[in-house]
């Protein structure tokens, strides 16, 4: 097939979450022999020196600065139905983006128009609606702040975040029910789209993992080691991290001298910086997570926010770490209690678990193999490519289909 990916961010470096899928379902699909063109946005000067790492999986690649979008520019087109979905270049927030997919579009008759990001790039529909068309927003952003809004205790606070998520709601209650496929990672991000307009055409296709990178080696760690990782400039982390380094682990300290907790990540701020100690420590970004995955006796992801699928989790269990975790941090994945995870929601439970899993070799055995097995399973990127492959064809009959039906 011949694919145009609109991408809200260049697939490079994969190890950010929101570039996982275009880099990954990208390198899976080229292998496949399916041609790619990318026309992505860009942030930061080092998107494009970061080109190369990638470019081999695409026909060509275009990266354009990402524009400013205000405040009030949300707010008069969430208002104004007409200005919503534009017909010109000079209506959208990237007139770039607008010209460079239309220059596309007339240059290549692609098979399907992927669209990956919400309100980054759902704005171009009306240039690929003649061709089978499928948008990704990759999560819910109003479940994610639905849940950031029900956590916050700060009053000024509260009601900012209230806010968006009202602005939030509206947008995915219209933003996506003109696109042929809208896919998700989870089926709670696909019930909260649904539930905000039931004609969203929702499908649920998760993330993958690299489980020939991610392969552990046998090594069996002696320390009671701990470990959490992430990105730390992504709320969700950071209020995990700060909760275990501040709360969690401290007692688990006192039960058990030896105890280690590992933060690992980029972009770790003040904050979360001031709870390294001799025991709690922070090395910030790493070139290799998979050593600290075998170190760690086991993973533990106290998250209370976000949306989507975790990422993190995947690792874990594709490297045998047994995971403790809240059941928030499993979403999307289809583990059971005691089987391929220990959950629970509060810090009492959390602890409870790990000195469970400390005490018990063979349960965390146990819970290390059926984790993997469930990786191996369900959740390769070649699965991934597979479910998509699939969806692609479906949306491209669906679309000949309907021009068979005019009447000529």
């Amino acid at each position: 097939m011949d694919l145009l990916l609109i991408s809200r961010c260049p697939p490079f470096p994969p190890h950010q979450g929101d570039r996982l899928i275009p880099y990954h379902l990208a390198r899976e699909l080229s292998a496949r022999q399916h041609h790619i063109d990318l026309l992505a946005f860009y942030q930061q000067p080092e998107d494009l020196a970061e080109v190369p790492r990638y470019e081999r999986f695409f026909n060509s690649v275009t990266l354009i600065r990402e524009p400013r979008r205000s405040p009030v520019g949300y707010w008069m087109r969430n208002q104004i139905k007409s200005a919503r979905f534009p017909r010109r270049a000079e209506d959208c927030w990237s007139p770039e983006m607008w010209q460079a997919i239309e220059n596309a579009i007339l240059e290549q008759p692609y098979h399907v128009a992927h669209l990956f990001g919400g309100v980054h790039v759902y704005e171009y529909f009306h240039l690929v609606r003649q061709m089978a068309n499928v948008i990704v927003p990759y999560e819910s952003y109003s479940l994610w702040l639905e849940r950031a809004v029900n956590e916050e205790t700060r009053r000024l606070h509260h009601w900012y975040k209230h806010l968006r998520l009202r602005m939030a709601r509206s947008y995915e209650s219209w933003m996506f029910d003109q696109y042929d496929r809208a896919i998700v990672l989870t089926d709670r991000d696909a019930h909260a789209l649904k539930a905000l307009n039931p004609q969203t055409p929702t499908i649920v296709i998760p993330n993958g993992v690299d489980v020939d990178y991610f392969s552990p080696t046998g090594y069996e760690p002696s320390e009671p080691a701990l470990l959490f990782t992430g990105n730390y400039n992504y709320p969700p982390n950071l209020d995990a991290a700060l909760r275990l380094a501040r709360d969690i682990f401290p007692r688990i300290k006192r039960a058990v001298p030896k105890a280690r907790l590992y933060l690992v990540g980029g972009n770790p701020p003040p904050e979360l910086l001031a709870c390294a100690s001799d025991d709690i420590e922070i090395p910030g970004r790493v070139p290799d997570l998979r050593p600290y995955f075998e170190y760690a006796l086991i993973y533990i992801s106290p998250l209370r926010l976000g949306a989507g699928i975790k990422n993190k989790i995947l690792e874990a269990m594709a490297m045998q770490t047994p995971v403790v975790g809240t059941p928030l941090s499993c979403d999307g994945i289809p583990v059971l209690q005691g089987q391929h995870a220990l959950l629970g929601i509060s810090d009492d439970d959390l602890i409870r678990n790990v000195f469970l899993l400390l005490k018990d070799s063979e349960l965390r055995r146990q819970i290390a193999h059926n984790g993997r097995q469930l990786i191996e399973q369900q959740f390769t990127w070649q699965r991934v490519a597979d479910m998509y492959e699939d969806m692609y064809r479906q949306v491209i009959d669906e679309h000949r289909d309907r021009a068979l039906a005019i009447p000529s």
